[in-house]
């Protein structure tokens, strides 16, 4: 967990292949509004860029990140450091970088399946094994249904190894008026279960 006094907070976060990019453009848009964060290593898979293609219509292989916060961003994109899938020697491979939590939002199943199993085939994976192997919090925004019995097992050996398994679950008491207002609900959520609460939550 992030103490309530940390700043130059340093997270890791994953987006693959599972529907559901405006949570993951909501969880961009906080991280980069948050003054307690100082860098974000942003690895986002081939999946996830198709995805965001055909839900957004936005292609995210080049400059996601300015293309999601305006042309203006400046000082708030430049937090970011955009990671592919296949680049396993980037530092958060490694438990000797300081990253103080991980999120994967949209985790898809067979994210789910690499990480619950130790394959660490590809910079997500190893960077959430290496978020479990060093007692980090590791968020696992799962979105899928209905489960199977292989994903319910997976969902319990990642659960077992430290993970939270973190369902994609938007909320209806705060009446949202929108996807992106319940998108940005369930995002605050996530951001204060590992320290970051976030100002005007629910």
């Amino acid at each position: 967990m992030i103490s309530d006094t940390a700043t130059n907070v340093r997270l890791t976060v994953a987006i693959t292949g599972a529907s559901g990019s405006v949570f993951a453009i909501e969880l961009l848009r906080a991280l980069a509004a948050d003054s307690r964060v100082a860098r974000v290593d942003l690895v986002i898979s081939d999946a996830a860029l198709r995805v965001f293609a055909e839900e957004m219509q936005l292609s995210a292989r080049n400059g996601l990140v300015e293309k999601l916060l305006g042309t203006d961003s400046g000082q708030a994109a430049a937090k970011f450091t955009q990671h592919t899938e296949a680049d396993i020697g980037a530092a958060i491979a490694s438990g000797s970088c300081r990253s103080s939590a991980m999120i994967v939002l949209p985790c898809s199943m067979g994210t789910l399946a690499g990480i619950a199993n130790g394959l660490a085939s590809n910079l997500i994976e190893r960077a959430a094994d290496v978020t479990l192997k060093e007692g980090r919090p590791l968020v696992l925004c799962i979105r899928e249904t209905p489960f199977n019995r292989i994903h319910l097992r997976n969902m319990q050996f990642a659960s077992d190894a430290g993970a939270t398994i973190y369902p994609v679950m938007p909320t209806f008491y705060n009446h949202p008026q929108s996807a992106e207002e319940m998108a940005r609900n369930f995002v605050h959520r996530v951001l204060a279960h590992i320290g970051l609460p976030q100002p005007g939550a629910y």
